[in-house]
């Protein structure tokens, strides 16, 4: 490293050139920008960045190795080299018949992890045949109204050999129970299940609003589920602490990390009030990430991100494990981003923000499908949007070396400042009784909302250009494929959940659902029963109503 005459010397070169080169330079030709700064975040950004910008930096404990604390560059010591990150497309279309044939598309075109997106009823706990479905069905994913339908999903698949990532949080104990139930009959050990629940409600409070019940039961069911699944699948992370949703609500960097990580540390501490061991539930954390435009942006942010959970972990709740201390996440790129005019430009922001979460360290990885901000995409998209990510894998040199913009003077100084930010905002948090307590009184909502307002804002003035929309615009019109679920193929869906109400043991389902809601009065883990629920083929739609009954429904 640099001693203190070397940056003093150091820092008088930069002003030097600063006074001399570029400032000349900057006043006869002008800068393209008053001021520069990074994508959502608005941390100034240097023209030039050197050792005197890092000088603070202490090797060991600020950056570290792969796979040892701090876990800055990454928490495996192989990362890439020994095996590439799990390339997981998000994927759930209209019905289980199509969701499987999308499935087996995917998987035969290279796809390495399973990843399911629901319809909106599901996510809300509703069947497909209940007047608040009315419209919706298939629309935004798969619907899954029973046992019946995620069979159909998975037929042919072996779930010992794939893992599979559910985008699923309000209902998350139900849509866990029925694949550990399609386990169950496919002869699948349950220690052999892996995948991820998204299981996030903080998030949901905060920027998607797919709730059921109130944060109280909310949060116990989230517990009730660590529990079970530490005894029962110990190999299926049980959360996904998700940030992707903040942020394509409109929050910054550092608001990403800050709320995440304040989420995630709600969950711990309600884990650990309810009687859990953190070495006992902490390795099945796991969490999920955005990628946006601006790469050195992003890459920044991921590493920031190992960093601070470590930290969080080993001091604020003396985790001893280091899978505890391990911040391992999924990354999905920005929906937000995409726009409807000139959609091939979609696949050029889709590749960048790809490159931008190899580069930071990402675990699995989905990219958007070109026409997302259309419809569900084509399998023409989908197809390109995984040949981004196996280019990437194959022929960009990205994965050849382990954390490989490390010891950038821009990237390490853009590390700590993400990193300082975000840990103000929890400060914050905590002053505020924590980031439950801060959900509740809407502070979390209002510092995005005034982020988006300003986003916009810059966007409708043409401050800040987005190719294709407010700049280098064309007059043609679109002419691409659009994916459409039929009204046809929502009333089969409504039919046949209506028929499997005529054929199933309904003594059997309302034995189970009394049972679960007895569970849900007292205090024992409700998951269990709703696995037996779930085998006796209760809907998705009865087994929330069951819980509704004793937890209520939360209305904002």
């Amino acid at each position: 490293m640099f001693d203190a005459d070397d940056l003093k010397e150091i820092r008088e070169g930069h002003d030097r050139w600063t006074d001399e080169t570029y400032g000349p330079t900057a006043d006869r030709f002008g800068e393209r920008n008053e001021e520069f700064t990074t994508d959502t975040g608005g941390q100034t950004v240097d023209p030039l960045y050197t050792p005197a910008d890092v000088s603070d930096l202490d090797y060991d404990e600020d950056i570290g190795y792969p796979a040892e604390q701090p876990y800055t560059r990454g928490v495996y010591s192989t990362m890439y080299r020994g095996r590439l990150w799990t390339m997981r497309q998000y994927a759930g279309m209209g019905t289980a018949a199509e969701t499987n044939e999308r499935f087996n598309y995917l998987m035969d075109e290279g796809q390495t992890g399973l990843s399911m997106a629901f319809d909106l009823p599901t996510q809300m706990g509703y069947d497909s045949d209940s007047e608040m479905a009315q419209g919706e069905v298939g629309k935004s994913g798969v619907a899954i109204d029973s046992l019946d339908d995620m069979e159909t999903v998975f037929r042919g698949i072996p779930l010992d050999e794939v893992s599979t990532s559910m985008t699923i949080n309000a209902p998350a104990s139900v849509l866990l129970a029925m694949y550990i139930a399609v386990g169950d009959k496919t002869g699948v050990d349950r220690q052999q299940l892996r995948g991820t629940i998204q299981n996030d409600i903080l998030k949901e409070y905060i920027a998607r609003n797919t709730y059921i019940f109130p944060p109280e039961p909310s949060m116990r069911i989230i517990t009730d589920i660590f529990e079970f699944c530490a005894e029962e699948v110990p190999n299926f992370n049980t959360i996904s602490i998700s940030g992707y949703h903040i942020r394509e609500a409109g929050a910054t960097a550092a608001q990403e990390l800050a709320f995440t990580l304040g989420d995630g540390i709600e969950y711990v501490e309600a884990a650990i009030e309810a009687g859990l061991d953190v070495d006992d539930f902490a390795p099945q954390l796991s969490f999920f990430f955005n990628a946006h435009n601006n790469i050195l942006e992003e890459v920044a942010k991921f590493r920031a991100a190992r960093r601070m959970w470590y930290k969080l972990m080993e001091e604020r709740f003396d985790a001893e494990k280091p899978a505890s201390k391990q911040l391992k996440f999924h990354t999905q790129t920005a929906g937000s981003t995409l726009t409807a005019q000139q959609v091939e430009n979609n696949v050029v922001r889709v590749a960048y923000q790809a490159l931008a979460a190899v580069l930071g360290g990402t675990q699995s990885l989905h990219t958007n499908g070109k026409d997302e901000a259309l419809s569900l995409p084509t399998e023409q998209s989908v197809r390109t949007a995984l040949r981004t990510q196996q280019i990437l894998a194959h022929e960009s040199g990205a994965a050849d070396t382990i954390d490989p913009l490390a010891g950038s003077y821009y990237i390490e100084s853009l590390t700590d400042e993400l990193e300082a930010e975000a840990f103000e905002l929890l400060e914050e948090v905590d002053e505020r009784g924590g980031m439950r307590q801060a959900v509740e009184d809407k502070w979390v909502q209002r510092q995005i909302q005034d982020v988006a307002f300003d986003r916009q804002r810059e966007i409708e003035t043409g401050e800040r250009i987005i190719v294709g929309v407010n700049e280098f615009e064309v007059d043609e019109e679109p002419t691409e494929d659009i994916e459409e679920v039929s009204e046809a193929e929502q009333r089969e869906q409504r039919e046949r959940v209506q028929q499997l109400r005529e054929n199933r043991d309904n003594d059997a389902v309302e034995d189970a659902l009394a049972a679960l809601r007895g569970a849900a009065e007292g205090d024992e883990n409700v998951m269990p029963y709703i696995v037996d629920a779930v085998k006796a083929y209760a809907t998705t739609g009865e087994i929330c109503n069951a819980m509704r009954d004793v937890f209520g429904e939360y209305r904002g």
